[in-house]
């Protein structure tokens, strides 16, 4: 009885190496892994005992600080209500800016744009992200805010104001407009060609195709584009800080000026306070809330990606 001989690969004695480098390769994304949850969880820590703090203190009250509409931490009047609505103002205007315009450049870019077009729109689009955000704050004041004070001054009532909420939020729109043009382009470039052959081959033309076929099997891709550009311009500081305007204001009109919540935040924190008092940890505690929204927003963002999400066979 012959034993079968094993036939061994020609590179056999490089498996020990490759089998190590895997090894270390494991490790080394087990540890950035950790360190990202590491530091989630630090974020988290200063938040929560920072806020704990502010709201130890004997004038702050959770009732008071959710539906009080005076924010005057001098007098002990800690309403978040103001920095909230000038915050959701300016982000609603920016995402109501930014969508339709958005989604229009991506279905042009997925569905209409040649090579060359491509090669001219996408770095334009990247030098757009690329500008630093505080320049766009100053676009606002110098171009934006003229330019409302042109097509609504002439009425006295709505008088634009030096500082406005709407500037800021149309600054903000475009700030995130590369974010949403990219994200729904992707989305629509994820619908297999197969889609596109059937609409074709029942009779519809590009554009009954583009709006009445592709665009509907890209809804989860596009609701969760625009959630995340959501989360994105509640964020954005800098832009707020120039042009939305530097003092709370509970005001439903954009062109009045209104702090928000990161403008605020970058208000006191350059300012001279002392430490733990509780001007000071009143940051926190809107820091805190800015965390638990942007979370909250994208906790809704993959739920709606999973209950949207279809599969599709090539």
């Amino acid at each position: 009885m012959f034993r079968k001989s094993r036939v061994l690969s020609p590179h056999w004695y490089r498996l020990p190496v490759v089998r190590s480098r895997e090894r270390v390769i494991h490790f080394a994304i087990r540890v950035a892994a950790g360190i990202s949850l590491l530091i989630t969880i630090g974020i988290v820590a200063i938040l929560l005992s920072q806020s704990i703090l502010f709201f130890g203190n004997a004038e702050v009250t959770l009732r008071s600080f959710f539906l009080d509409t005076v924010w005057q931490p001098l007098i002990g009047r800690f309403g978040i209500v103001p920095l909230l609505n000038a915050t959701v103002m300016t982000s609603l205007i920016a995402v109501l800016t930014a969508m339709p315009v958005g989604l229009c450049v991506a279905i042009y870019l997925s569905e209409y744009a040649s090579e060359r077009a491509r090669a001219i729109l996408k770095p334009t689009l990247e030098i757009l992200a690329g500008i630093p955000t505080v320049v766009y704050g100053y676009f606002a004041i110098a171009f934006i805010t003229p330019l409302l004070r042109i097509l609504f001054g002439i009425f006295e009532e709505h008088a634009v104001q030096p500082y406005n909420t709407a500037s800021a939020g149309l600054a903000i729109g475009i700030l995130i407009l590369p974010l949403i043009i990219s994200l729904i382009e992707d989305a629509l470039s994820a619908i297999p060609n197969s889609l596109r052959e059937a609409a074709y081959g029942l009779g519809a033309n590009k554009l009954q195709t583009s709006l009445q076929v592709v665009v509907p099997a890209a809804l989860s891709g596009i609701v969760a584009g625009f959630i995340l550009a959501l989360s994105r311009a509640i964020g954005e500081t800098m832009i707020v800080a120039l042009a939305a305007g530097a003092g709370p204001n509970f005001t439903f009109n954009p062109l009045k000026g209104a702090e928000t919540i990161t403008g605020y935040i970058v208000r006191i924190s350059g300012g001279d306070i002392a430490y733990n008092t509780p001007d000071y940890n009143s940051i926190f505690a809107l820091a805190l809330v800015l965390f638990l929204a942007t979370f909250i927003l994208n906790l809704i963002s993959r739920r709606v990606v999973s209950h949207f999400r279809e599969s599709y066979n090539e």
